[in-house]
């Protein structure tokens, strides 16, 4: 069974950083493109970064790019996601995500993904 456990969300205040992991359980990282997505509140999910199997290509919506950095450890099965500069608008719930879209197409369609986690609360508040 597959499993996806996020973790470092937190109450962070503008300007600061967390860094996010997702652990994957029952499955190899080596297969998978691995993606993350945040959903605000009253709003749709957002397909904000991804990276290959290979960790050769990764990609950043504009809404994070400079700013977040995406990481994968296969030995760990673990991934990253690196944010910095945190804005009040970044609040959300971030989820990590598995699937075999490569990451060079861009998926940002929550349904091109086949495995999620539950989700890490990230706040950014003063």
């Amino acid at each position: 069974q597959v499993q996806l456990v996020e973790s470092g969300g937190d109450l962070v205040q503008p300007g600061g950083s967390l860094r996010l992991s997702c652990t994957a359980l029952g499955v190899s990282l080596d297969y998978y493109t691995m993606g993350w997505f945040r959903q605000g509140p009253g709003k749709e999910r957002e397909g904000i970064s991804c990276i290959s199997d290979s960790d050769s290509y990764s990609y950043y919506a504009e809404s994070v790019k400079g700013r977040f950095t995406i990481a994968k450890d296969n030995a760990k099965n673990t991934g990253y996601l690196q944010m910095n500069n945190l804005e009040l608008e970044v609040t959300a719930v971030y989820f990590c995500a598995l699937g075999v879209v490569p990451c060079s197409y861009h998926p940002t369609d929550a349904h091109e993904w086949h495995h999620w986690g539950r989700g890490t609360q990230v706040t950014v508040s003063s």
